[in-house]
């Protein structure tokens, strides 16, 4: 996912990935919190639509990710680690998340480009 924050932003920043290295697998593979892919997503659309420091309005931001995380629960049926790999499991798709984490990265490039005239 942070690949997408990558292409969109046209940088790659050398904290993003250690930043983010606790979420997969449900938060430190724990598989009971939010989905890692999700999660990634999250820190995409933070990037991009966060303010820029504390006191600033994050409305705008918060509605963005409120947005993605229903679609996201729409498509795949949840928002927990466990229940998709469950699922994953269940429809014989590749051991672990790699098709559900290509699924996610398509979602969150077809809601940017939605959301992208919102920008302007």
């Amino acid at each position: 996912m942070l690949a997408v924050g990558e292409h969109v932003l046209g940088r790659r920043e050398p904290t993003w990935i250690p930043m983010a290295s606790g979420l997969g697998g449900g938060v430190g593979g724990s598989q009971q919190e939010m989905c890692g892919a999700l999660s990634g997503g999250v820190l995409v659309l933070g990037c991009l639509f966060g303010p820029a420091g504390a006191g600033e309005d994050r409305q705008f931001v918060s509605d963005r990710v409120a947005q993605y995380r229903e679609r996201f629960a729409e498509r795949f049926g949840a928002t927990r680690c466990a229940p998709l790999r469950q699922r994953i499991e269940a429809e014989s798709w590749l051991p672990g998340c790699d098709v559900l984490v290509e699924h996610a990265t398509e979602e969150l490039l077809t809601f940017l480009a939605e959301v992208e005239p919102e920008l302007d």
